[in-house]
């Protein structure tokens, strides 16, 4: 089980968190480009496909699903990333729908 919030840095960024019990991570990104977070069910890791969207610790943030959940990847790209994540697939259904009632 993870928590998502969101706060607006401005009027189009936006910083999502994502967190459980024992860790926290924070994406900043533009409100439109998580808005394209409704397609990452079409992101099928096992077809090498992901969306990057936002930025974590200066480096960018890749999303991809698999077997019902989703991997966000956090490093120089999607193949060769520093810090990989999974979480429910619902979590980011969350992230969108936070996005859609501030807009």
């Amino acid at each position: 089980m993870v928590d998502v919030t969101l706060d607006e840095a401005d009027g189009s960024m936006a910083l999502v968190k994502i967190q459980a019990e024992t860790w926290e991570l924070n994406i900043r990104a533009p409100k439109g480009d998580l808005m394209q977070l409704r397609e990452v069910r079409d992101a099928h890791w096992d077809a090498r496909r992901s969306l990057a969207i936002g930025t974590c610790a200066d480096a960018p943030v890749y999303w991809a699903t698999s077997e019902g959940r989703v991997t966000i990847l956090i490093g120089p790209d999607d193949e060769a990333w520093d810090i990989a994540v999974v979480v429910p697939l619902v979590a980011v259904d969350e992230i969108v729908s936070l996005v859609q009632q501030r807009t």
